[in-house]
């Protein structure tokens, strides 16, 4: 009888990614993946350590997941950024786990997991300088009609804030054909829509091909048949080049919808983030951007409380927020990662400005938002079906606008049966902050 493994992944999306592999490794190996927790003969615990709210995260999920060695648990293995950046003091603390895997070393998950069972505690980490390519096994969700592809690994930027370059090593890009392949794979399986995920999407290339190579892939992409919609993540904005938002404008497949981390607006800040941009870049791109793709949507990211900032350059901030309008917002507050040139940089900011900074910014979007959403009432828009709720005739699905995980949702109401993964046309009634209300309408695409 195949031994069971259950896998708890926490973070972003490119930790989805590589839990995926991993289950797909140890399932070619004839380990069995189970999603209950209970009664599972290993744990992985796929962590995330960005930041410190995400590093307590991953401890708690540690401690809570060891208890069940009193149970049924043989092996507890510990993955991913957190288990990279501290093997040694989480081998020390928490004697509960029995195998430490770092974020370049998952492909190795048969062995440690092998390992730990026999009882034998193995580590593997700090190999920073690989990619994975279509050749490893991947355990797609089933039935998946939107999914994930990493294009790339590791991060050139150094921004001063952000422990990503230590944590996954520089920027690797896979190559064209491998995505292209792996874009093919899952269209046979029926996914619709994929989601291109990097820590820097806009970088791809650079390093395999001397250029910047991301416009090629989305015009290869393009062409895939069954895949219907082709979403952008983390969009550096200094790297948005005028072919890049072409291929956007232009390409029926690809969303008119952009994530770009801005971080902050003000000069003096985003220099001492070792950000390449400023204000003045920032504003003549976002105008163009909205020029050139009609019907564009604009997430960004925020940082409040970085070291320094002032009640003066927060209150610029504030201002841009309502002046730019973005369409989707989140805010982070600064955290302090030990290793990072700004941890150690001075007049660091106290968690309740920081706290009361982030909460002010997040009550702006949300009238922003709300307003948006009121704009688009009586309009229809393509809506991806994600969720049948209860037997009431009403789903939960998504706009191109819309990425995964991260944004709103659209409630339809459909006297038809719909099926996860349709794309239906549904007439827009009614807006909430971030989510909107609808009606399936007669013409839809299948």
């Amino acid at each position: 009888m195949s031994l069971t493994v259950y896998l708890e992944s926490l973070g972003c999306s490119k930790n989805q990614v590589d839990a995926e592999i991993m289950l797909g490794v140890l399932n070619k190996c004839g380990y069995k993946s189970v999603d209950n927790r209970d009664g599972a003969d290993v744990i992985i615990v796929n962590t995330c350590g960005f930041i410190e709210e995400a590093k307590e995260e991953s401890i708690n999920k540690i401690i809570e997941l060891g208890q069940l060695k009193n149970k049924s648990l043989k092996a507890l293995i510990v993955s991913g950024c957190l288990a990279e950046r501290y093997a040694s003091e989480l081998l020390e603390e928490l004697p509960e786990i029995d195998g430490i895997l770092g974020t370049g070393n998952y492909k190795e998950i048969e062995s440690i997991v092998n390992q730990s069972l026999q009882g034998n505690k193995g580590v593997r980490v700090g190999e920073l300088n690989k990619i994975y390519d279509e050749s490893l096994p991947r355990l797609y969700k089933p039935s998946a009609h939107s999914e994930y592809i990493k294009i790339s690994d590791g991060c050139n930027n150094f921004c001063t804030y952000c422990i990503i370059p230590k944590l996954r090593g520089r920027y690797r890009s896979r190559t064209i054909e491998g995505i292209i392949n792996e874009a093919k794979i899952l269209a046979q399986k029926g996914v619709r829509e994929i989601v291109l995920i990097a820590q820097d999407t806009t970088r791809y290339g650079m390093d395999i091909y001397n250029e910047y190579m991301l416009p090629n892939l989305l015009e290869e992409l393009n062409k895939i048949d069954r895949i219907e919609w082709i979403r952008l993540l983390y969009c550096y904005p200094e790297m948005i080049t005028d072919e890049l938002i072409d291929k956007i404008a232009n390409l029926d497949k690809v969303c008119k919808y952009l994530d770009i981390p801005i971080q902050h607006c003000n000069d003096r800040i985003l220099k001492e983030m070792n950000r390449k941009t400023n204000k003045e870049n920032i504003i003549e791109l976002i105008k163009k951007l909205r020029s050139k793709i009609p019907g564009l949507v604009i997430r960004t990211t925020l940082i409040v409380g970085f070291p320094g900032e002032t009640s003066e350059e927060y209150l610029e901030l504030f201002d841009f927020v309502k002046k730019m309008q973005f369409d989707k917002l989140g805010v982070f507050k600064y955290s302090q990662e030990e290793d990072t040139p700004a941890a150690r940089m001075p007049f660091q900011v106290s968690e309740d400005i920081k706290l009361r900074r982030q909460q002010q910014i997040m009550q702006a979007q949300q009238n922003i938002s709300l307003d948006l959403n009121i704009l688009r009432i009586g309009k229809v828009v393509e809506v991806m079906i994600e969720e049948k709720l209860g037997n009431s005739g009403e789903y939960l699905g998504r706009t191109k606008g819309d990425a995964p995980e991260i944004d709103g949702f659209v409630y339809v109401k459909s006297k038809a049966g719909l099926n996860i993964g349709d794309i239906v046309s549904v007439k827009i009634s009614n807006a909430l902050e971030y989510d909107l209300i609808g009606e399936k309408v007669d013409e839809f695409s299948e």
